[in-house]
């Protein structure tokens, strides 16, 4: 409603569930997508990187982390946006991202400078020690018993990790460990 109140936007299509979205992007073919991180059917993040050849994805989530923010961008997405936003500030971002800008949340953006936009200052000390110990070839078993955590929190980090770093492989892990110096070869 927000936005269809705006004189020169018009909503072209609604999707209730994920499987529709890439059907409507092609039927409808939007210059700016408003996506939401959690939708009905699985992870949106995983669909920007496909569609952000056909339209400009603005992402509007209630996820304030800066992890979400920088796998968001680094997929494609134009823009990042907190529900929590005034709704001038949505207004403002579609308009931003339908020029061709990028936008992103200011006080998300600030917390995105100051974790660093790559490499370990993104993970918290924990993190970077579980990433240390996966680099040396650990499981997670081992890493749980060395650290005296459970192995629920170490599958836990590990997976804030992959997200906060964009990787998917342990390998990728390894290697993005041995750059940053968290081991030495």
């Amino acid at each position: 409603m927000l936005l269809e109140s705006e004189p020169d936007f018009t909503v072209v299509a609604e999707a209730g569930a994920l499987e529709e979205i890439e059907r409507l992007v092609e039927d409808s073919r939007p210059d700016v997508l408003l996506l939401d991180l959690h939708m009905r059917g699985g992870a949106s993040l995983d669909l920007i990187a496909p569609l952000a050849d056909r339209t400009s994805v603005l992402v509007l989530t209630m996820q304030d982390d800066p992890g979400y923010a920088r796998t968001a961008m680094r997929a494609g997405a134009r823009g990042y946006v907190l529900k929590e936003a005034e709704d001038a500030e949505l207004v403002h971002a579609v308009r931003i991202v339908a020029g061709g800008g990028t936008y992103l949340d200011p006080a998300l953006g600030g917390r995105l400078l100051a974790s660093g936009d790559d490499g370990p200052d993104a993970l918290t000390v924990r993190e970077r020690e579980v990433l240390g110990l996966i680099a040396l070839g650990h499981t997670n078993t081992e890493m749980a018993k060395q650290l005296y955590l459970s192995l629920r929190t170490i599958e836990t980090h590990r997976a804030n990790i992959h997200r906060k770093l964009g990787t998917d492989s342990r390998a990728e892990l390894v290697r993005h460990a041995f750059e940053q110096g968290l081991v030495k070869p």
